[in-house]
């Protein structure tokens, strides 16, 4: 399953979809960005205060009710989203979010890590549901999120694995983010499995020297 995925931190990129940027997004910097869970993912959402998109750091990993330290869960089930108490609420409430990534990495049971790259496409939208915790260590509630997950296509199965992330189509953003007024039923068609496209996998080698995202507790 995916616990890794890579980024453009880039405004050239990023200001395209939503804004205002964080101010941690350096204006023309464009650099890779390694994800992880406990990462600030840099989540697109769509503000009903301001009828705009934004982008917003949330942790990746909602907290464990009893170590809210430790990030558990990371995925939701695309088929049982808007059921599960834990992510149920978020996905009715329209807290549903956005990350774009460069590829995403997925790691059979063997433990082999496998980088899946996009062919034609320069990024990837995955989807994610997000909430805010009451945390009283601290002094803000934490925002978190989880990634969305779908039965693996045919490509990804041959690792072996049985899921992978939810790839948004471009024309589904708008449902997803609730921007566009949509039932619950066609916000969760938003989340499919994306077969006959032209992604490369390849075994992950030496992990290359690129920037990570920082983590956020």
């Amino acid at each position: 399953m995916c616990g890794k995925f890579s980024g453009m931190l880039s405004w050239s990129e990023m200001v395209a979809f939503a804004q205002p940027l964080p101010e941690a997004v350096e204006n023309g910097n464009d650099r890779l960005i390694i994800y992880r869970v406990m990462s600030a993912l840099p989540v697109i959402v769509w503000d009903h205060t301001t009828q705009s998109r934004r982008v917003v750091p949330m942790r990746w990993g909602f907290p464990k009710p009893t170590n809210w330290k430790i990030p558990q869960p990371i995925h939701a089930r695309a088929e049982t989203i808007d059921t599960i108490p834990a992510f149920a609420d978020a996905f009715h409430a329209g807290q549903r979010g956005i990350v774009i990534a460069k590829n995403f990495n997925e790691a059979p049971e063997s433990g082999e890590q496998f980088t899946i790259t996009p062919g034609d496409e320069p990024f990837v939208a995955l989807a994610f549901v997000w909430r805010r915790f009451a945390i009283p260590e601290l002094p803000t509630p934490l925002l978190a999120c989880v990634m969305a997950t779908v039965p693996a296509n045919a490509l990804i199965a041959s690792l072996p694995t049985d899921r992978m992330p939810a790839v948004l189509a471009e024309d589904d953003w708008a449902k997803w983010l609730d921007e566009k007024p949509c039932s619950a039923a066609e916000a969760k068609a938003c989340l499919k499995t994306v077969q006959g496209i032209r992604w490369r996998m390849a075994k992950e080698e030496r992990p290359q020297k690129r920037e990570r995202a920082p983590t956020m507790l």
